[in-house]
């Protein structure tokens, strides 16, 4: 199993979390998260006054799939999450050793 992680844009949610559940993909976590890369955040103004905003509001979301969906969910997350513009985000694969749902106790792909 994979953990797919991506930091994507707040306006993109709604369309990439149509294409994963589209997709198949039914399971998925959202956070709200501040960060920053090559944009190196913003400068805007306020009531006349300049200030820099280091910190940019993003989302991550994750889910958990079987190693042969991966390719699959990571497509849909570049077609959909892309803008071509500086800030589009970054997406992260990662090994998943165990998975176990508190509930039943199911594990693995069963949990998922």
């Amino acid at each position: 199993m994979k953990k797919i992680a991506a930091i994507i844009r707040v306006s993109k949610l709604e369309e990439v979390k149509v294409a994963l559940v589209n997709a198949g993909i039914v399971g998925m976590t959202i956070s709200e998260v501040r960060g920053f890369g090559r944009q190196k955040g913003q400068t805007q103004r306020y009531r006349g006054a300049e200030y820099k905003v280091e910190f940019l509001p993003k989302l991550r979301l994750e889910v958990v799939v079987e190693e042969n969906l991966v390719n699959m969910v990571v497509e849909k997350l570049m077609s959909t999450a892309k803008t071509g513009k500086v800030g589009d985000g970054k997406l992260f694969v990662s090994p998943v050793e165990r998975v176990i749902r508190i509930r039943t106790g199911e594990e693995n792909i069963d949990a998922i």
